[in-house]
This record gives C-alpha cells, sequence and structure tokens, in this order.
C-alpha cells in the first residue's frame, strides 16, 4: 500500500479492451458504454437549468450593453465628437 492510502485499497477505473476491433469500432464501443454510465437530468431539472442560463445570458447582455453605452458615451465627450 502507498503512503497516505490509509488501508484504503486503490481503486481502479477497468477499461474494457474488444480484442479484434479496430480503433474505430473500439471507441464507439467505449463511447456507447461511458454514455450508458451517465445520469441525465430529470426533464423538470433541463428546463430550470436552462432557464437560468438563458436569465444568466440575458442579464449579462444588459449589463454588458451598458457598460459599452457608458463607455462610448464617455469617450465621445473625451474626444468632442
Amino acid at each position: 500500500m502507498a503512503k497516505g492510502n490509509k488501508g484504503r485499497a486503490k481503486q481502479q477505473r477497468s477499461v474494457a479492451v474488444f480484442s479484434g476491433d479496430n480503433a474505430i469500432v473500439r471507441y464507439l464501443k467505449e463511447t456507447r458504454a461511458e454514455m450508458a454510465k451517465v445520469t441525465w437530468p430529470t426533464r423538470d431539472e433541463a428546463l430550470r437549468l436552462t432557464g437560468i442560463v438563458l436569465a444568466v445570458t440575458v442579464g449579462m447582455a444588459v449589463f454588458l450593453g451598458l457598460v459599452d453605452a457608458f463607455f462610448a458615451t464617455l469617450f465621445r465627450f473625451l474626444l468632442g465628437a
């Protein structure tokens, strides 16, 4: 056992090896296996998180638009245009 492991066995992730398959087929099989492990959000979670992303995006767009308008006005004033 390695130092600092405190008696716990190392958790090793098994990697599936598909003998006889070419690299593309092996990649697709491994990708499918990994996708099966994914915990997908429920419909309500997806809608809620999408709403949050859209609200933050709109909020930042408004904020940056106001900052841009402020600096445009400031530079117009400073340059006397």
